[in-house]
């Protein structure tokens, strides 16, 4: 078992060098790769589209993360980084069907928003108990004591390396120019954020909405479908159709 030293406050310190790394991220990618994303994206969706996806995700974040914590032993409010994840998507595509906006315009934040989850879990794991984000008991030989003398799983550990895989997946698609991560990225970390989120679920003590089933269950799955759908539908669109030979030039 593995003792970790814990203060509420390095969550803050934590989120800010998140905040921090996520923006750093963003700007070294658009001088590197995204520039002419970034230009096309802005271009069509305008002033209101950043409105609703700050709406969006400050909405999510509280109502997702409350539905789950007022259903615990004790009721209490609370945020949660997949719920604005999800906020933000919702407001979004609502913005962009009434404006007429097709495509992923997503792209320009995948790498910062996988910086920012990788950065941000230790603030999670550092915050200890208080923030309730732990696992539930384990044997495994890396379970971690918060200070209660149990050992968990360290899930907010699993999530930050599964993010920090993705970002390196990620970058490598970049430098090779692949279409995913040019056109599709924003789907596809939808789709690998909400399986691995999925998976770790099983790991924490909150409470079910069904057998072990509970809201951040309900949320990633939603992610998944929304993710896949889309690629597709995407990739479909972009697909070029092969000539043929009455379309060759005469």
């Amino acid at each position: 078992m593995i003792h970790v030293p814990t203060a509420p406050w390095a969550h803050t310190i934590l989120d800010l060098l998140a905040w921090a790394a996520g923006a750093a991220t963003g700007t070294a990618l658009y001088r590197w790769r995204l520039r002419g994303l970034t230009g096309e994206v802005t271009a069509k969706v305008g002033r209101g589209y950043f409105v609703a996806l700050a709406l969006g995700a400050g909405i999510g974040m509280w109502l997702v993360g409350s539905l789950n914590t007022l259903r615990a032993d004790v009721p209490t409010l609370s945020h949660s980084v997949a719920g604005a994840l999800a906020g933000a998507i919702v407001a979004v595509e609502i913005y962009k069907a009434a404006r007429g906006i097709r495509g992923s315009t997503g792209g320009i934040f995948v790498g910062s928003l996988a910086a920012g989850i990788v950065v941000g879990r230790f603030g999670c794991f550092f915050a200890g108990l208080p923030d309730g984000t732990f696992g539930i008991r384990t044997t495994l030989p890396w379970g971690v004591d918060f200070g209660d003398g149990v050992a968990r799983h360290p899930v907010q550990l699993y999530e930050s390396a599964a993010m920090a895989l993705f970002l390196l997946a990620y970058l490598l698609a970049l430098r090779d120019r692949r279409p995913w991560a040019l056109r599709r990225a924003f789907y596809v970390m939808c789709v690998w954020y909400g399986l691995q989120r999925f998976a770790w679920e099983f790991l924490k003590p909150y409470p079910p909405l069904f057998a072990s089933i509970n809201v951040f269950h309900v949320l990633c799955a939603g992610l998944v479908i929304y993710g896949c759908v889309l690629a597709v539908a995407d990739s479909r669109r972009c697909a070029v159709p092969v000539p043929r030979p009455d379309d060759q030039p005469v």
